[in-house]
């Protein structure tokens, strides 16, 4: 049986920099061995819907800028670098990444968190039409799809984390 400080090491940043998700989902004893990505991300996923807006709000905060500042620092998590570099977005050409700069920047000054995205499968030009399709969102639908997208990349880091779970 893994103990506390083992569950949250191995999946602290499934939800990004947000340790506290993995410390509930175990204090509250939903984490069960054979540890499986589905069951342990419905785990994690129930203690962070259940979460104050405020925590959740953080979460989405801790996710870096699609090709922004930190990306060009070499200072994402690994888990974000792998996943941007999949999706390309480690090869932009320079009007490609001012394109980036711009819609992280516009996105941020009208919601306040960061465009998130789970970018597995997804090329630079579909983030870029959803990204272009999502500003116009309002705060609250935004939030919801955030959150979302959020849980879909926790289960894809899980999947990842677990193998012989693959499919989530």
């Amino acid at each position: 049986m893994m103990t506390r400080q083992e569950i949250i090491d191995r999946f602290g940043g499934v939800f990004e920099h947000s340790p506290f998700v993995a410390e509930r989902a175990f204090d509250n004893g939903s984490i069960q061995e054979p540890l499986k990505a589905r069951d342990v991300h419905a785990a994690m996923a129930a203690q962070f819907r259940a979460a104050s807006p405020e925590e959740q709000l953080g979460v989405l905060r801790a996710h870096p800028d699609l090709a922004g500042k930190l990306a060009i620092a070499g200072e994402l998590t690994e888990d974000s670098r792998r996943e941007q570099a999949g999706a390309g977005l480690d090869r932009l050409s320079p009007q490609e990444h001012a394109r980036f700069t711009a819609l992280n920047a516009d996105y941020v000054q009208k919601f306040g968190f960061p465009f998130i995205i789970a970018v597995k499968g997804l090329t630079k030009d579909d983030i870029v039409t959803a990204f272009e399709r999502r500003i116009a969102n309002s705060r609250e639908e935004e939030f919801k799809t955030a959150k979302a997208q959020v849980e879909r990349i926790a289960l894809l880091r899980l999947a990842a984390l677990l193998p012989g779970d693959e499919n989530g």
